[in-house]
């Protein structure tokens, strides 16, 4: 039996245990010369970031770096030195993706080795649609107004903060699908998987047959797919799209940045396309019945972690994000209409969902 063949199963059993409790899982050597390496991420439902050292000739390499904060760094110091190294000699930084979970710490390594970043060139297109924190915020305010979320709501989500340093700090090396960054001598190949990121990739271990996948697939929840407030990028699609790319890889363990190490990436695969699937019936079955709906009234009568009154702040802002993703996906498909647009939309304009076709037919083109 392959590994494609089985089920589901945790391997990162210590992680899981760690995880439930909520604390830091220790450091672990994974594979000969493979380190997961987790880091505190402070006010997060996330709780840590699991960054993962590999040791090559040119000294150590970490792929993912935690979020950009003193606990965050001394977690991290700390870590890659009980593999038995030192931050000052880290040789190169992979990074699957530019939120600041994964990238906020790498222009701190630099400073620290010298060691070169490295990033998908889609990643630093997205940061710069933005000239600065506060024009996205001011972007991101717009956008909401035309998903429907209300005024107080809206201004409790942007609290005044000072601009982090990382926000467009330029990377040093630019990755594409099918790159080696570490030169051939090392089997580690990046994979372009759009969704969650215009640019995210996963890093597929050859030697070691374990695939790195960033916030791609995690093994207890779905990686949020909203789109950025200036484009009407079909997320879902792209990210459906990357999940049907790695199914039928053979790995033998997947390596998240959350969470726990697990083996059956095609189960996990597909256990996150019927949830997308689930999420799309239920999606459509919102806007029949409501007329006209906004993105806002969608996504309070869908099926949450939490009860919607208790979804606040950040976390209400990821489920509107993930409803709209999944309302253009059906727009893109042609069985919904109603979306308000990006920015060539009017200033008052608001999302007015409704089906494109009769209810019955929408749930039989759903089904293809």
């Amino acid at each position: 039996m392959t590994v494609d063949d089985q089920a589901f199963i945790v391997t990162g059993q210590v992680q899981q245990q760690a995880w439930r409790d909520r604390v830091l899982p220790p450091v672990e050597q994974v594979r000969p010369g493979l380190w997961s390496v987790p880091t505190p991420f402070p006010q997060s439902p996330l709780r840590y970031v699991l960054a993962y050292l590999l040791e090559t000739r040119r000294g150590p390499v970490l792929v993912d770096t935690g979020w950009p904060s003193e606990d965050a760094w001394d977690g991290l110091v700390a870590g890659v030195r009980a593999t038995g190294h030192e931050i000052g000699d880290v040789s190169a930084v992979l990074i699957t993706h530019g939120h600041a979970d994964h990238f906020g710490l790498a222009r701190r390594i630099r400073r620290e080795s010298g060691a070169p970043v490295m990033i998908h060139e889609l990643e630093v297109a997205a940061s710069h649609q933005f000239a600065s924190i506060a024009e996205f915020r001011t972007a991101d305010r717009i956008w909401l107004r035309r998903r429907g979320m209300p005024a107080a709501e809206i201004d409790a989500l942007f609290p005044e903060g000072d601009e982090p340093p990382e926000w467009r700090d330029p990377p040093d090396v630019l990755l594409q699908d099918g790159d080696r960054p570490l030169g051939d001598a090392v089997a580690v190949r990046a994979l372009w998987t759009p969704g969650h990121t215009p640019g995210h990739l996963c890093f597929v271990h050859e030697e070691h047959n374990v695939l790195l996948t960033g916030d791609h697939v995690l093994p207890r929840i779905s990686p949020n797919i909203s789109p950025s407030p200036r484009v009407r990028a079909d997320t879902l699609g792209e990210y459906l799209g990357s999940l049907a790319a790695i199914e039928d890889m053979p790995v033998d363990e997947v390596l998240p940045a959350h969470e726990y190490r697990f083996r059956g990436l095609g189960a996990r695969v597909r256990q996150l396309q019927a949830h997308h699937r689930a999420r799309l019936r239920e999606v459509v079955e919102a806007v029949v019945d409501l007329d006209g709906p906004t993105t806002m009234a969608v996504a309070e009568r869908l099926t949450w972690s939490r009860p919607w009154s208790e979804s606040q702040g950040i976390v209400r802002r990821s489920a509107v994000g993930e409803t709209y993703a999944h309302l253009l996906h059906l727009e893109r498909r042609g069985l919904l209409t109603g979306g308000a647009g990006g920015e060539e939309a009017g200033p008052g304009q608001v999302d007015a969902w409704r089906p494109a076709a009769e209810a019955g037919l929408l749930v039989e083109a759903l089904l293809r």
